[in-house]
């Protein structure tokens, strides 16, 4: 699955606020670094980050842009609330 592909999945998964479902995107050996925070390392940690994550707030993820390159996607975002974000995603063996 080309990673443009994978970001809409992951997108409407996040969006059902599902630590468990979106997890599964995630290789086993995973790295979830936003940058005002450590490294988050591994699948099970990663999930449990969005558990806590989706239990201190209702967060909603709309597509501003996808931008791919090779196994690299790049999503835009914005939340009803107008925050705005860049995330980055390597795509490798469909995860």
């Amino acid at each position: 699955m080309r990673p443009k592909e994978l970001i809409i999945k992951w997108v409407e998964t996040f969006n059902q606020a599902n630590a468990e479902k979106i997890s599964d995107f995630y290789h086993q050996d995973a790295i979830n670094h936003q940058v005002t925070n450590e490294p988050i390392i591994g699948k099970m940690a990663i999930r449990e980050m969005f558990e806590r994550e989706f239990n201190q707030a209702n967060m909603v993820c709309i597509i501003e842009n996808i931008f791919e390159d090779n196994e690299w996607g790049i999503l835009e975002w914005k939340d009803p609330l107008g925050l705005r974000g860049c995330g980055f995603f390597q795509v490798i063996d469909g995860k």
